[in-house]
């Protein structure tokens, strides 16, 4: 398996060739972890409605209906923060394994209490929540995954056929759970879906993962979960991302919240058309996928999100007022495929907006977003429709979804996509007259740049913009001085927490910060390379404190 950071480089010198939507399937590794994943995905929808099944029918309660749904969303918004930091310090493809074993055996637990008669509502509601927590614990190292298992170019398609698994399981897992429940009983609908994480445990069992080169030990959780928040507040792209994710979601989790009240009492029909209208947005999520590669080429990835924005806005006007069953289906068709388009380039530039260092970390704060957005604006759009009907709550969801796209376009994703943050390491490593405490700090480093007059002006930005790569690296803080002696001679420093710290910025740098620092030193007026010099924190039985020079 190729290193992100070769595949990446080459991508960056060779402009990538279309690919097809499948072709991530060619790759033997992500094929398999692709069909694990669908049985398991399947098996989750099946465990769905065999628990609402079974709450109906103890309780009659509608609440405690929702509240199994809430069991399995709530951990989501609660945990993923912490899962993404735990997944980005320990090795992945071993914690995967020890949280797929754990909803194994909370998913066998449930099955064995229906099976023995020994399952009520408090035991349904517990082991959901213990199920709904591993999913949480597991979401954002899965999908941190995606760009280990197939090459840069073929990330958009890959992250797409995991959203068209996810419809496939949503058209495929009701039907076969409620199939399983009227012909054998919620214990064999629960057992299967303790068995189909069977498959995800073997597939990560038999993938041989590339290993990180590290001489540095792990961040401690606390030092990982904050880093990961700098880099979030520090990152423009990454920024970008949530907000449109925000400014999406919060709209669009109005359909999928009201479809089935619509055929329920505005259709009067039942069960089997509300499945026939989720298998036409399945369709059309797969559909989506096949023409993604085209449309994302042809309309850029931010005009392409802003056109889905408007379909998906229509479909919702269209299943608020019309009530021909034809049309619906045309329109859940349509609707399928806007969402795939909005949902594939969101993940994708979360994926390729950030360095591998903390990529869980930010593929869990776009995770928490999703969840929130979707499970607030359920809530939300929920409100409006009991209050003032269904029809007017999609027609206002549909208008404040146009309003909140066009607001959006000032979040640019195409930078995002073009990023090349694969680690460059080329920092040499500072030389020391004797060994530094790793813990021993702050750390002060200093950079001394000649600049001539004329160059200036393009001087400043660039070293700015250099500033705010340094605090999303770690940095607490940095800044840039003048000498008043010597106009030209400007002083660039910044301060981090400890050495360790320090040695973490040696390994975190990117091709991206490498390009800046060229254009840098290229504006430098002098034969040898900015002097770079490095102060650390006085040890207390120390005689001296001695700056350390390198040619970085």
């Amino acid at each position: 398996m190729p290193s992100e950071s070769n595949v990446v480089a080459a991508s960056a010198a060779i402009p990538a060739p279309e690919v097809g939507p499948l072709a991530p399937l060619r790759h033997a590794t992500f094929r398999m972890m692709w069909l694990a994943v669908l049985a398991s995905q399947v098996g989750t929808w099946v465990h769905d409605v065999a628990a609402a099944w079974f709450m109906s029918e103890r309780t009659g309660s509608p609440l405690m209906v929702a509240a199994v749904q809430s069991a399995t969303t709530l951990p989501v918004v609660v945990f993923a923060l912490f899962a993404g930091t735990l997944a980005d310090i320990v090795e992945r493809r071993r914690y995967l394994i020890i949280v797929q074993l754990w909803m194994l055996v909370m998913a066998t637990v449930l099955a064995w209490c229906s099976l023995v008669d020994r399952m009520d509502e408090w035991v349904l509601l517990g082991l959901t929540f213990a199920l709904g927590t591993g999913a949480a614990m597991a979401m954002p190292a899965q999908a941190a995954t995606t760009t280990e298992l197939v090459p840069r170019p073929l990330l958009a398609p890959a992250v797409a056929l995991s959203s068209i698994g996810m419809n496939i399981a949503r058209s495929v897992g009701p039907a076969l759970g409620g199939l399983i429940v009227a012909r054998f009983g919620v214990g064999w609908a629960l057992s299967l879906d303790a068995v189909s994480y069977l498959g995800v445990v073997l597939a990560l069992w038999f993938w041989r993962r590339e290993k990180t080169v590290s001489t540095l030990p792990s961040e401690p959780f606390g030092i990982a979960l904050r880093a990961g928040l700098r880099y979030a507040a520090r990152s423009g792209d990454l920024r970008s991302v949530l907000l449109k994710s925000a400014c999406f979601y919060v709209f669009a989790s109005a359909l999928p919240a009201q479809l089935a009240i619509v055929v329920r009492k505005e259709l009067g029909a039942g069960a089997g058309t509300y499945g026939l209208l989720l298998t036409c947005i399945g369709a059309g999520a797969v559909s989506g996928a096949i023409l993604l590669p085209k449309l994302r080429s042809r309309l850029g990835v931010d005009r392409l999100v802003f056109g889905a924005t408007l379909l998906y806005a229509l479909t919702m006007l269209v299943v608020a007022h019309v009530r021909l069953m034809p049309v619906l289906g045309v329109a859940m068709v349509f609707n399928g495929l806007a969402w795939i388009s909005v949902l594939s380039s969101l993940q994708t530039a979360a994926h390729v907006s950030v360095p591998t260092w903390v990529r869980a970390r930010a593929l869990s704060l776009y995770i928490v977003v999703f969840s929130a957005g979707m499970a607030s604006g359920g809530l939300l759009w929920g409100s409006v429709a009991q209050r003032f009907g269904v029809p007017l709550s999609l027609t206002v969801a549909a208008v404040a979804a146009v309003l909140a796209g066009a607001f959006s376009l000032r979040f640019k994703l195409s930078a995002a996509m073009t990023r090349n943050t694969a680690p460059s390491a080329h920092w040499p490593a500072p030389e020391l007259t004797e060994a530094i405490e790793q813990d021993r700090g702050p750390v002060l480093i200093t950079v001394e740049y000649r600049i001539a007059p004329k160059d200036r002006a393009a001087f400043l930005p660039l070293i700015r913009q250099l500033g705010d790569t340094r605090r999303r690296d770690g940095a607490v803080q940095w800044d840039v001085m003048e000498d008043t002696a010597e106009p030209g001679r400007f002083l660039e420093y910044f301060v981090v927490g400890s050495w360790m710290e320090h040695l973490r910025q040696h390994e975190r740098v990117t091709h991206e910060e490498k390009a800046l620092q060229d254009t840098l030193r290229a504006l430098h007026q002098d034969s040898h390379p900015p002097s770079v010099r490095h102060f650390v924190g006085a040890a207390p039985m120390s005689p001296r404190l001695t700056p350390l020079e390198n040619d970085s």
